[in-house]
């Protein structure tokens, strides 16, 4: 046998309780401070990363659980955008959108004086067009030309109306009226790129 293992055989009972204990000791301690401490700083960073996951889970669950609500929202607005393009030309319906002003007029049996379109106005994403009107007729033909523009299917705005000339003629109450129609157009992206220069 080894002499230093005979040396240890030979100690007292009480030494070797002590080496024992010793050892014991520096095993313990070095499985806490190697093992179980890295252990339990790792437990805890993935305790806390689960609770994340968890929470996370839990927004990404209240968003699907949401998600018809969603695209039934989504739907709609995309329906009022739909409704918006028809209410908003674009360049080449605007023609098409003046002869109907001017129909409306003659179906309401004014006399159109003057009927002179102006420069359009740009705005964000839309033009204005503006377009000044003189018309003479009757109170109740006035009247049934500005319903009838009010029920054209695009938006068409009357202001700046001015009645003169007032006068009788065969039995009828005569007018004339001046007044600024403004509809409105959407911009293309290279319309809006090039006003943005």
């Amino acid at each position: 046998m080894e002499p230093r293992l005979e040396a240890l055989f030979r100690l007292p009972n009480k030494q070797k309780l002590l080496i024992l204990f010793l050892l014991l000791i520096v095993e313990v301690a070095g499985y806490y401070f190697f093992f179980f401490t890295p252990r339990q700083v790792e437990y805890a960073q993935l305790t806390d990363k689960l609770t994340t996951l968890q929470n996370e889970v839990g927004e990404k669950r209240k968003i699907a659980d949401n998600l018809p609500r969603l695209k039934h929202e989504y739907d709609l607005l995309l329906q009022d955008l739909q409704n918006a393009l028809t209410e908003l030309p674009n360049q080449k319906e605007i023609p098409t959108l003046l002869t109907g002003i001017t129909s409306a007029g003659k179906a309401a049996g004014l006399d159109f004086l003057i009927f002179r379109p102006k420069g359009e106005e740009p705005k964000d994403f839309y033009a204005a067009v503006p377009v000044d009107i003189s018309v003479s007729g009757t109170y109740y033909e006035l009247a049934t030309f500005f319903i009838s523009v009010g029920k054209l299917p695009r938006i068409v705005n009357i202001g700046n109306v001015s009645f003169a000339d007032i006068r009788d003629a065969g039995g009828r109450t005569m007018v004339r009226v001046t007044c600024l129609a403004t509809t409105f157009r959407f911009l293309d992206k290279k319309e809006i790129a090039h006003d943005a220069k």
